[in-house]
């Protein structure tokens, strides 16, 4: 079945993939280069797959492969800090589960189809926290020519309230050799149950710091502010969610260096948008679409309150689930119009400091001499109008045109 795939992606990217030590010439107007810079009229040279110089325009050696993106804006590939691109709906056109009679393949099937929408909207690297599934389909978009975004992994989140300090060291040791990438845990319930704090802070300091002293970062679901406040003092690398979070919890994340990665739009619209593929699946009963609805009003007013908070660094993650593959730009999209976060601001957060929070500013999230060459481009100007990240028309990843709706030469 993942051969049928090999085979499939291969035919998709046939038209655009260059030889990754061919030299490539794009030409662009604007440049938004994902450090807060502009820059217009530039070529940007790309070879062996990354970045080898962005230069004014000008003559070009006869023979060269030139890529003109005309007036369209050109940004670093867009990261999405978390993600769920094993979530999908059956043929029945709900929520998948282990009991619907869906074979793995199929699953698998599915999922690849996530991650290619994925990419078609601009979004080169997503972290998915989590399943052990990820695993197989990080690899074969890494190393097997599926065509898909960068993926970083938890596996299979810790969830368990009710296991041990020392066990749950034991879990993260297992998870490292399973080959995670990260380690996400639930420091609270669902929002559909409350969102109250669920791991005792005793648990998160085992999790986090045996993650730590391993060399792996943590992602930790928590939307009260005591779990909020938990998983900073544990010494957590990043906190999802935090829909009950307060000014004074915010505070500390910013003066322990904690991620803040809330959500503003995308994960509470596309539920109640399938409501019938989700409900009595679950914690997805009525009482739970209830207690979302009652959330929407307070994400923006969390976020306004996040940005305003010297020194947090809140990145750009929008838990993407079955439905939503393929609209991860909604958030941005939201924070601005919503929330009030300056374009640039929002598009730094979804690019370098996605980035720098998942260890990766020497690789990704710019477009700079040396970093590999995850170029998009848009059309119209995201800073203003921040709805053009729905318009993406180029993608190239690692250096391969994967998506170009304009003219190439």
């Amino acid at each position: 079945m993942l051969a049928t795939l090999l085979v499939l992606g291969r035919l998709v990217g046939a038209q655009h993939a260059a030889p990754l030590q061919e030299p490539i010439v794009i030409r662009a107007a604007t440049v938004i280069d994902g450090h807060g810079g502009i820059r217009h009229n530039v070529d940007i040279v790309v070879r062996g797959g990354r970045i080898a110089g962005i230069v004014p325009r000008g003559p070009l050696a006869p023979g060269t492969r030139v890529i003109d993106l005309g007036d369209r804006s050109v940004l670093p590939g867009l990261i999405d800090a978390h993600a769920h691109p094993v979530w999908y709906f059956n043929r029945q056109n709900r929520l998948h589960t282990s009991s619907d009679g869906d074979t793995p393949a199929q699953s698998m099937l599915a999922a690849a189809a996530n991650a290619y929408a994925t990419l078609l909207a601009g979004f080169t690297t997503i972290q998915s926290v989590g399943s052990r599934s990820d695993a197989d389909l990080r690899d074969w978009i890494a190393t097997q020519g599926l065509p898909g975004p960068r993926i970083l992994t938890s596996l299979d989140p810790i969830t368990d309230p009710r296991i041990p300090p020392d066990s749950l060291r034991a879990l993260v040791r297992q998870r490292k050799a399973q080959g995670a990438d990260l380690i996400k845990l639930f420091a609270s319930a669902s929002i559909r149950e409350g969102g109250q704090q669920t791991m005792s802070d005793s648990q998160l300091v085992a999790v986090c710091g045996e993650a730590k002293a391993l060399g792996l970062r943590t992602l930790v679901h928590a939307h009260s502010a005591a779990a909020v406040r938990a998983a900073a003092l544990a010494g957590c690398t990043q906190v999802e969610h935090g829909i009950f979070v307060t000014q004074d919890v915010l505070s500390l994340l910013a003066s322990r260096g904690t991620y803040f990665d809330p959500q503003c739009a995308l994960v509470f619209q596309n539920y109640l948008g399938h409501r019938a593929s989700y409900l009595g699946i679950g914690n997805y009963t009525d009482s739970g679409f209830a207690a979302m609805e009652r959330a929407l009003p307070l994400v923006a007013q969390d976020i306004r309150m996040a940005l305003a908070t010297p020194g947090l660094k809140v990145v750009y993650g929008t838990d993407a689930v079955a439905g939503a593959d393929g609209h991860n730009a909604e958030d941005l999209v939201c924070r601005v119009q919503k929330a009030g976060e300056a374009p640039m601001h929002a598009i730094q957060a979804a690019t370098s400091l996605n980035a720098e929070a998942m260890g990766l500013a020497n690789q990704i999230g710019a477009i700079a001499p040396g970093l590999d060459a995850d170029i998009i481009a848009v059309d119209g100007d995201p800073l203003a109008d921040i709805t053009a990240l729905r318009r993406v028309s180029f993608v190239m990843k690692a250096g391969r045109v994967v998506r170009d709706d304009g003219v190439m030469r």
